[in-house]
């Protein structure tokens, strides 16, 4: 193995490092998503706990939205996570495939990296979910807003 072997392999592994990185700003907003979502619903509970009788129906309807979001977002970083887990195996699978000159393994490559785009794109998917939910969790908090304003 020569040098000139190893800024091959350094040279094809670019595009799923790219990836790995892609997915973990991802995973980074949708994490802080997640959380916010999380917070939100023990400051609902709270208020569900503590009597607030009069907006006892809004709060369980928005606590339902919420956990909808919850789901959809757990959903969502479990794939960009798997995304992410796919596009290193992706490197490792390349790294190999060089240093044992293995030419037949062209196709286990590309469906890999295909893996990894597939995956990343079902996490989008639910992610915007997650963004269409959240609207409807404002419009349930807005039915309270006083008119006018």
């Amino acid at each position: 193995m020569n040098l000139e072997h190893i800024v091959l392999i350094l040279q094809m592994s670019i595009g799923p490092v790219i990836v790995i990185s892609g997915a973990g700003l991802l995973l980074l907003s949708m994490t802080n998503r997640f959380g916010r979502v999380v917070d939100r619903m023990r400051i609902l509970a709270d208020t569900l706990r503590s009597g607030a009788r009069h907006d006892s129906d809004r709060i369980r309807k928005e606590l339902r939205i919420l956990l909808r979001r919850a789901r959809l977002l757990r959903i969502a970083i479990a794939f960009a996570a798997s995304s992410a887990l796919a596009a290193a195996l992706l490197v490792i699978v390349l790294f190999i495939c060089v240093l044992l000159q293995i030419e037949a393994a062209v196709l286990l490559v590309i469906i890999m990296f295909m893996l990894c785009m597939g995956l990343m794109i079902v996490s989008l998917g639910f992610l915007i979910a997650d963004i269409n939910a959240s609207l409807a969790a404002l419009t349930v908090e807005m039915e309270v807003a006083p008119r006018g304003e």
